[in-house]
């Protein structure tokens, strides 16, 4: 049996389950529609829309201002191609004041765009028969949920199995405190009607280096400030140096080993003060410092439920957690904090709950990107994993400087990285920097996902001139090493 099919005896099981999902996120919304699939009464319980923060105030919205710093990027290098744009005093010139870009407008997309896709969410939850409530949801012991504010407060919730998806919020300093005009979490950048003429941006994770980057495209002057030695700590080390190069060579002020104590409103400008005394003078100032799992006010001690000393709730490979019939999926549980993995983790909850076919998570082929340009996308082992002795792998690294069709597009910076098992030869994981790399890594995450000897990926044919083609070249070349 399929993990997304159910026999008949699943069926008549499921339908006399009531599941409750608190949080209409990837993860609430997928478990959802798969509980809805197998039969069960559902109801979903959200504040503030369907499809949650990913799909109203963080990946969608996010994603969609960084296509169009991409577009800029493009044009930014389109000279180098022959293109010339109106306003250039000569062939030669930078078409950079000749293209700009109206941020009202660009934002205004941005919000439309998500709001089009909560809608779509909804009616696909309305079409598959799921309840949907409006308002603030709490659990009432592990086996009832009731909201408690909203437009449907004081609806209560019976229910066989529950569901928690109820996400995450941006984390605050205690001297940095967003007002959504100057100083910004990434929830309220949307708001803004004007570029801003410098802008900060605290911290360097893959928030901080996705607004920096576009932000930066967009045409905005931008800082960098980070507590750490490099961009991008969490990444692989050669990608994190690729991308830190390509930032300070467009113009960005990258402030390494500079952490933010303080972040001050003054009119209309805002000062970051440093831990070591220094300031820093700008127009606008985005905190992007990590998150905090939304688990406080909700029940969860008295439903029986655990959490860790963050407030993320414990759950097992199969989503459940430390009270029977509740389960956890996304941000709030503390695994990776990706919509791909908050959905399968609402999916695999469901499967469990109502007795269809289900395989633990496994987190070794989640494949996730920072969209910045280039892109950076990984999955699988790591080289710091294999440097450290943790895995037994050999390491081929192809600068795309030497692929034919990045010479064509004008590509100057990233590489194809791939990692095989010593002796057997298996591809266990690999990096892509490139424009597209959350398309490029795709075949590398097949072939982790279905433990592809270095030879299988080398095999396949590939279109000449492709940068797919490096993939093909890393796996030729460990073909002797993973032996």
């Amino acid at each position: 049996m399929s993990a997304t099919s159910a026999s008949p005896t699943t069926r008549a099981t499921a339908r006399a389950t009531r599941v409750a999902v608190l949080g209409g996120g990837p993860g609430g919304y997928e478990a959802a529609l798969v509980a809805a699939q197998l039969g069960a009464d559902v109801t979903v319980v959200e504040r503030d829309g369907l499809g949650g923060a990913t799909v109203l105030t963080d990946v969608v919205p996010s994603k969609t201002l960084i296509a169009t710093a991409e577009l800029m990027a493009t044009v930014g290098g389109a000279s180098e191609l022959g293109v010339r744009f109106p306003g250039g005093s000569t062939p030669d010139s930078e078409p950079a004041g000749a293209v700009t870009v109206d941020l009202a407008r660009v934002n205004g997309r941005v919000k439309a765009l998500a709001a089009a896709q909560s809608a779509d969410v909804r009616a696909r939850l309305e079409k598959e028969g799921v309840r949907i409530l409006s308002g603030r949801g709490a659990l009432d012991g592990p086996h009832a949920v009731v909201v408690t504010d909203g437009e449907d407060a004081g609806a209560r919730v019976e229910a066989d199995v529950v569901l928690l998806s109820t996400g995450s919020s941006p984390r605050t300093l205690p001297d940095a405190r967003p007002d959504g005009e100057r100083i910004l979490t990434w929830k309220q950048v949307y708001d803004i009607q004007e570029m801003p003429e410098h802008l900060i941006v605290v911290g360097s994770g893959v928030t901080g280096a996705e607004f920096a980057n576009a932000y930066d495209a967009l045409g905005a002057h931008v800082t960098l400030v980070s507590s750490r030695d490099r961009v991008l700590p969490g990444e692989d080390a050669d990608a994190a140096e690729v991308l830190e190069g390509v930032f300070r060579r467009r113009g960005m002020d990258v402030m390494s080993r500079s952490r933010a104590q303080k972040v001050e409103r003054h009119g209309d400008t805002v000062v970051v003060t440093l831990a070591d005394g220094r300031t820093v003078e700008g127009s606008h100032c985005i905190v992007a410092v990590g998150a905090v799992p939304n688990t406080g006010g909700i029940g969860l001690e008295e439903a029986g439920v655990w959490t860790s000393e963050s407030g993320h709730i414990d759950t097992d490979k199969v989503s459940r957690t430390s009270a029977r019939g509740v389960y956890a999926a996304g941000d709030c549980t503390g695994v990776f904090p990706l919509a791909s993995v908050a959905a399968m983790q609402g999916r695999i909850a469901m499967w469990h709950a109502l007795g269809d076919t289900v395989a633990p998570l496994k987190l070794r082929s989640v494949a996730s990107t920072v969209f910045t340009s280039p892109e950076i996308a990984t999955v699988g082992w790591t080289q710091a994993q294999i440097d450290s002795g943790e895995a037994q792998g050999e390491i081929v690294k192809l600068p795309l400087s030497t692929n034919a069709r990045a010479k064509m597009l004008g590509i100057h910076d990233g590489f194809v990285k791939l990692f095989c098992r010593s002796g057997s030869g298996t591809v266990i994981g690999g990096v892509v920097v490139a424009p597209r790399a959350s398309e490029l890594i795709f075949p590398v995450t097949l072939a982790v996902e279905k433990r592809l000897n270095v030879d299988d990926v080398a095999h396949a044919f590939t279109v000449y001139p492709s940068l797919s083609g490096s993939v093909a070249e890393a796996a030729r070349q460990l073909h002797v090493l993973g032996e």
